[in-house]
Protein backbone atom coordinates (compact mmCIF):
# COMPACT_ATOMS: atom_id res chain seq x y z
CA UNK A 1 0.00 0.00 0.00
CA UNK A 2 1.17 3.49 -0.78
CA UNK A 3 -0.43 6.76 0.24
CA UNK A 4 1.45 8.64 -2.46
CA UNK A 5 0.55 6.34 -5.38
CA UNK A 6 -2.66 4.41 -4.56
CA UNK A 7 -3.78 1.24 -6.33
CA UNK A 8 -7.34 -0.05 -6.81
CA UNK A 9 -7.62 -3.75 -7.66
CA UNK A 10 -10.78 -5.39 -9.01
CA UNK A 11 -10.66 -9.18 -9.00
CA UNK A 12 -13.02 -11.75 -10.45
CA UNK A 13 -12.93 -14.82 -12.64
CA UNK A 14 -13.71 -14.96 -16.35
CA UNK A 15 -17.34 -13.94 -16.89
CA UNK A 16 -17.79 -12.50 -13.41
CA UNK A 17 -18.48 -8.94 -14.56
CA UNK A 18 -15.29 -7.08 -13.65
CA UNK A 19 -15.52 -5.08 -16.89
CA UNK A 20 -18.84 -3.61 -15.72
CA UNK A 21 -17.18 -2.51 -12.49
CA UNK A 22 -14.35 -0.92 -14.47
CA UNK A 23 -16.91 1.06 -16.49
CA UNK A 24 -18.37 2.48 -13.28
CA UNK A 25 -14.94 3.49 -12.02
CA UNK A 26 -14.21 5.12 -15.38
CA UNK A 27 -17.32 7.24 -14.84
CA UNK A 28 -16.17 8.21 -11.35
CA UNK A 29 -12.67 9.12 -12.56
CA UNK A 30 -14.03 11.18 -15.47
CA UNK A 31 -16.62 13.01 -13.36
CA UNK A 32 -14.25 13.75 -10.50
CA UNK A 33 -11.31 14.79 -12.70
CA UNK A 34 -9.06 11.95 -11.56
CA UNK A 35 -6.27 10.75 -13.87
CA UNK A 36 -5.98 6.98 -13.70
CA UNK A 37 -3.83 4.43 -15.50
CA UNK A 38 -5.12 0.89 -16.04
CA UNK A 39 -3.63 -2.56 -16.37
CA UNK A 40 -5.44 -5.74 -17.40
CA UNK A 41 -4.89 -9.09 -15.76
CA UNK A 42 -4.77 -10.81 -19.16
CA UNK A 43 -1.62 -8.81 -19.95
CA UNK A 44 0.19 -10.96 -17.38
CA UNK A 45 -0.63 -14.35 -18.86
CA UNK A 46 2.57 -16.33 -19.37
CA UNK A 47 1.64 -17.75 -22.78
CA UNK A 48 0.07 -16.44 -25.97
CA UNK A 49 -2.85 -18.42 -27.39
CA UNK A 50 -0.78 -20.87 -29.48
CA UNK A 51 1.75 -21.49 -26.70
CA UNK A 52 -1.03 -21.95 -24.15
CA UNK A 53 -2.67 -24.56 -26.35
CA UNK A 54 0.64 -26.42 -26.63
CA UNK A 55 1.22 -26.17 -22.88
CA UNK A 56 -2.28 -27.50 -22.16
CA UNK A 57 -1.68 -30.49 -24.44
CA UNK A 58 1.69 -31.13 -22.80
CA UNK A 59 0.21 -30.97 -19.30
CA UNK A 60 -2.69 -33.20 -20.28
CA UNK A 61 -0.31 -35.78 -21.76
CA UNK A 62 1.55 -35.74 -18.43
CA UNK A 63 -1.70 -36.41 -16.54
CA UNK A 64 -2.38 -32.85 -15.37
CA UNK A 65 -6.05 -32.02 -16.08
CA UNK A 66 -6.11 -28.91 -13.87
CA UNK A 67 -3.83 -26.44 -15.65
CA UNK A 68 -5.62 -23.31 -16.92
CA UNK A 69 -5.38 -19.53 -17.18
CA UNK A 70 -6.57 -19.43 -13.55
CA UNK A 71 -3.46 -21.32 -12.39
CA UNK A 72 -0.71 -19.30 -10.76
CA UNK A 73 1.97 -20.81 -13.00
CA UNK A 74 0.06 -19.84 -16.16
CA UNK A 75 0.64 -16.21 -15.29
CA UNK A 76 3.55 -13.86 -14.67
CA UNK A 77 2.39 -13.00 -11.16
CA UNK A 78 5.87 -12.00 -10.05
CA UNK A 79 5.81 -9.41 -12.84
CA UNK A 80 2.36 -8.23 -11.73
CA UNK A 81 3.49 -7.83 -8.13
CA UNK A 82 6.53 -5.99 -9.43
CA UNK A 83 4.33 -3.50 -11.30
CA UNK A 84 2.22 -2.95 -8.17
CA UNK A 85 5.36 -2.45 -6.09
CA UNK A 86 6.92 -0.11 -8.64
CA UNK A 87 3.79 1.98 -9.02
CA UNK A 88 3.31 2.26 -5.26
CA UNK A 89 6.87 3.49 -4.85
CA UNK A 90 7.26 5.74 -7.90
CA UNK A 91 3.95 6.11 -9.73
CA UNK A 92 5.57 4.36 -12.70
CA UNK A 93 5.43 0.90 -14.24
CA UNK A 94 4.94 -1.10 -17.42
CA UNK A 95 2.09 -3.00 -18.99
CA UNK A 96 0.97 -4.55 -22.26
CA UNK A 97 -2.27 -5.86 -23.82
CA UNK A 98 -3.48 -9.33 -24.68
CA UNK A 99 -5.39 -9.20 -27.97
CA UNK A 100 -8.53 -11.36 -27.79
CA UNK A 101 -10.25 -10.87 -31.15
CA UNK A 102 -10.26 -9.13 -34.52
CA UNK A 103 -11.72 -5.93 -33.11
CA UNK A 104 -8.87 -5.62 -30.62
CA UNK A 105 -6.39 -6.66 -33.32
CA UNK A 106 -7.48 -3.70 -35.42
CA UNK A 107 -7.00 -1.41 -32.44
CA UNK A 108 -3.58 -2.68 -31.35
CA UNK A 109 -2.10 -3.87 -34.63
CA UNK A 110 -1.32 -7.36 -33.29
CA UNK A 111 -2.90 -10.65 -34.36
CA UNK A 112 -5.52 -12.14 -32.01
CA UNK A 113 -4.08 -14.40 -29.34
CA UNK A 114 -0.86 -12.41 -28.97
CA UNK A 115 0.54 -9.66 -26.74
CA UNK A 116 1.48 -6.12 -27.61
CA UNK A 117 4.93 -4.89 -26.62
CA UNK A 118 5.52 -3.74 -23.05
CA UNK A 119 5.06 0.01 -22.67
CA UNK A 120 5.41 2.55 -19.88
CA UNK A 121 2.34 3.66 -17.98
CA UNK A 122 1.54 7.35 -18.41
CA UNK A 123 3.38 9.48 -15.87
CA UNK A 124 1.62 11.87 -13.50
CA UNK A 125 -1.41 9.70 -12.73
CA UNK A 126 -3.45 9.93 -9.54
CA UNK A 127 -3.91 6.16 -9.15
CA UNK A 128 -3.50 2.76 -10.78
CA UNK A 129 -6.56 0.64 -11.62
CA UNK A 130 -6.21 -3.14 -12.08
CA UNK A 131 -8.91 -5.48 -13.40
CA UNK A 132 -8.32 -9.21 -13.75
CA UNK A 133 -8.01 -12.67 -12.24
CA UNK A 134 -5.23 -12.26 -9.69
CA UNK A 135 -5.39 -8.81 -8.11
CA UNK A 136 -5.47 -10.06 -4.50
CA UNK A 137 -3.26 -13.17 -4.53
CA UNK A 138 -1.43 -14.18 -1.37
CA UNK A 139 0.37 -17.47 -2.05
CA UNK A 140 3.62 -19.14 -3.09
CA UNK A 141 5.82 -16.30 -1.87
CA UNK A 142 3.60 -13.71 -3.56
CA UNK A 143 1.63 -10.99 -1.82
CA UNK A 144 -0.04 -8.91 -4.49
CA UNK A 145 -2.87 -8.00 -2.13
CA UNK A 146 -0.68 -5.99 0.25
CA UNK A 147 0.22 -3.49 -2.49
CA UNK A 148 -3.40 -2.53 -3.28
CA UNK A 149 -5.10 0.19 -1.25
CA UNK A 150 -8.64 -0.81 -2.24
CA UNK A 151 -9.47 -4.39 -3.26
CA UNK A 152 -12.85 -5.28 -4.78
CA UNK A 153 -14.17 -8.77 -5.49
CA UNK A 154 -16.78 -9.48 -8.16
CA UNK A 155 -18.27 -12.88 -7.41
CA UNK A 156 -21.65 -13.81 -8.94
CA UNK A 157 -23.10 -17.13 -7.82
CA UNK A 158 -21.37 -19.83 -9.81
CA UNK A 159 -24.22 -20.81 -12.17
CA UNK A 160 -24.74 -17.16 -13.14
CA UNK A 161 -21.00 -16.75 -13.68
CA UNK A 162 -21.02 -19.73 -16.03
CA UNK A 163 -24.04 -18.41 -17.96
CA UNK A 164 -22.31 -15.06 -18.43
CA UNK A 165 -19.10 -16.75 -19.59
CA UNK A 166 -20.87 -19.09 -22.01
CA UNK A 167 -22.83 -16.28 -23.62
CA UNK A 168 -19.82 -13.95 -23.81
CA UNK A 169 -17.44 -16.52 -25.29
CA UNK A 170 -20.01 -17.72 -27.84
CA UNK A 171 -21.01 -14.22 -28.91
CA UNK A 172 -17.67 -12.40 -28.94
CA UNK A 173 -15.13 -15.20 -29.42
CA UNK A 174 -17.01 -17.71 -31.56
CA UNK A 175 -16.68 -20.65 -29.15
CA UNK A 176 -19.21 -23.48 -28.97
CA UNK A 177 -21.06 -24.32 -25.75
CA UNK A 178 -19.08 -27.56 -25.59
CA UNK A 179 -15.75 -25.72 -25.87
CA UNK A 180 -16.68 -23.27 -23.11
CA UNK A 181 -17.92 -26.15 -20.93
CA UNK A 182 -14.57 -27.93 -21.33
CA UNK A 183 -12.81 -24.73 -20.25
CA UNK A 184 -15.03 -24.40 -17.18
CA UNK A 185 -14.34 -28.00 -16.15
CA UNK A 186 -10.58 -27.61 -16.63
CA UNK A 187 -10.55 -24.43 -14.54
CA UNK A 188 -12.47 -25.76 -11.53
CA UNK A 189 -9.41 -26.88 -9.54
CA UNK A 190 -7.68 -23.53 -9.93
CA UNK A 191 -10.96 -21.69 -9.35
CA UNK A 192 -11.17 -23.32 -5.92
CA UNK A 193 -7.48 -22.97 -5.04
CA UNK A 194 -6.39 -19.78 -6.82
CA UNK A 195 -9.45 -17.56 -7.35
CA UNK A 196 -11.72 -18.10 -4.32
CA UNK A 197 -9.01 -17.50 -1.65
CA UNK A 198 -8.58 -13.94 -2.93
CA UNK A 199 -12.06 -12.96 -1.78
CA UNK A 200 -10.90 -13.23 1.82
CA UNK A 201 -8.40 -10.44 1.04
CA UNK A 202 -10.81 -8.08 -0.75
CA UNK A 203 -12.22 -5.04 1.07
CA UNK A 204 -15.62 -5.09 -0.68
CA UNK A 205 -17.30 -8.02 -2.47
CA UNK A 206 -20.21 -7.79 -4.89
CA UNK A 207 -22.14 -11.02 -5.40
CA UNK A 208 -25.00 -11.01 -7.91
CA UNK A 209 -27.71 -13.56 -7.12
CA UNK A 210 -30.37 -14.27 -9.78
CA UNK A 211 -33.98 -14.67 -8.64
CA UNK A 212 -34.89 -16.75 -11.70
CA UNK A 213 -34.06 -20.38 -12.43
CA UNK A 214 -30.41 -20.90 -13.38
CA UNK A 215 -30.28 -24.57 -12.42
CA UNK A 216 -28.81 -25.66 -15.77
CA UNK A 217 -26.50 -22.88 -16.96
CA UNK A 218 -25.43 -24.85 -20.03
CA UNK A 219 -28.83 -24.58 -21.73
CA UNK A 220 -29.80 -21.08 -20.53
CA UNK A 221 -31.05 -19.06 -23.51
CA UNK A 222 -30.26 -15.67 -21.99
CA UNK A 223 -28.42 -14.07 -19.09
CA UNK A 224 -30.65 -13.06 -16.15
CA UNK A 225 -31.07 -9.30 -16.26
CA UNK A 226 -30.13 -6.89 -13.50
CA UNK A 227 -33.82 -6.57 -12.60
CA UNK A 228 -33.96 -10.35 -12.20
CA UNK A 229 -31.18 -10.27 -9.62
CA UNK A 230 -30.19 -9.12 -6.17
CA UNK A 231 -26.67 -8.05 -5.24
CA UNK A 232 -25.08 -8.85 -1.88
CA UNK A 233 -22.43 -6.30 -0.91
CA UNK A 234 -20.09 -7.39 1.86
CA UNK A 235 -17.52 -5.13 3.57
CA UNK A 236 -14.48 -6.73 5.14
CA UNK A 237 -14.29 -3.92 7.68
CA UNK A 238 -17.66 -2.16 8.12
CA UNK A 239 -16.20 0.55 10.34
CA UNK A 240 -16.89 3.92 8.76
CA UNK A 241 -19.51 2.59 6.32
CA UNK A 242 -22.74 4.63 6.67
CA UNK A 243 -25.28 1.84 6.27
CA UNK A 244 -28.32 4.01 7.15
CA UNK A 245 -27.29 6.41 4.39
CA UNK A 246 -26.88 3.60 1.86
CA UNK A 247 -30.21 1.96 2.68
CA UNK A 248 -31.98 5.33 2.50
CA UNK A 249 -30.40 6.20 -0.86
CA UNK A 250 -30.85 2.77 -2.49
CA UNK A 251 -34.55 1.99 -2.66
CA UNK A 252 -35.37 -1.61 -1.83
CA UNK A 253 -32.09 -2.33 -0.01
CA UNK A 254 -31.68 -3.86 3.43
CA UNK A 255 -28.98 -5.16 5.76
CA UNK A 256 -28.57 -8.90 6.31
CA UNK A 257 -25.49 -8.87 8.56
CA UNK A 258 -23.48 -6.26 10.38
CA UNK A 259 -21.15 -6.02 7.37
CA UNK A 260 -23.54 -6.80 4.50
CA UNK A 261 -26.24 -5.06 2.52
CA UNK A 262 -28.53 -6.45 -0.19
CA UNK A 263 -29.69 -4.25 -3.06
CA UNK A 264 -31.84 -4.72 -6.19
CA UNK A 265 -29.64 -5.75 -9.11
CA UNK A 266 -30.57 -2.67 -11.13
CA UNK A 267 -29.11 -0.44 -8.40
CA UNK A 268 -25.58 -1.89 -8.55
CA UNK A 269 -24.10 1.04 -10.47
CA UNK A 270 -25.70 3.52 -8.05
CA UNK A 271 -24.40 1.55 -5.07
CA UNK A 272 -20.86 1.53 -6.45
CA UNK A 273 -21.05 5.25 -7.12
CA UNK A 274 -22.20 5.94 -3.55
CA UNK A 275 -19.70 3.59 -1.94
CA UNK A 276 -16.58 4.21 -4.01
CA UNK A 277 -16.72 7.92 -4.85
CA UNK A 278 -15.82 8.99 -1.29
CA UNK A 279 -13.23 6.20 -1.05
CA UNK A 280 -11.55 7.36 -4.27
CA UNK A 281 -11.62 10.97 -3.05
CA UNK A 282 -9.93 9.88 0.17
CA UNK A 283 -7.21 7.95 -1.65
CA UNK A 284 -6.46 10.86 -3.99
CA UNK A 285 -6.57 13.46 -1.19
CA UNK A 286 -4.13 11.40 0.91
CA UNK A 287 -1.94 10.96 -2.18
CA UNK A 288 -1.76 14.67 -2.84
CA UNK A 289 -0.97 15.41 0.79
CA UNK A 290 1.84 12.84 0.70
Amino acid sequence: MSKKHPIISVTGSSGAGTTTVKSTFDQIFRREGIKSVSIEGDAFHRYNRADMKAELESRKAAGDETFSHFSYDANELGELEGVFRSYGATGLGKTRHYVHDDREAEKWGVAPGNFTDWEDLDAGSDLLFYEGLHGAVVADGLNIAKHADLKIGVVPVINLEWIQKIHRDKASRGYSTEAVTDTILRRMHAYVHCICPQFVETDVNFQRVPVVDTSNPFIARWIPTADESLVVIRFKNPRGIDFPYLTSMIQGSWMTRANSIVIPGGKMDLAMQLIFTPMVHRLVADSRKA
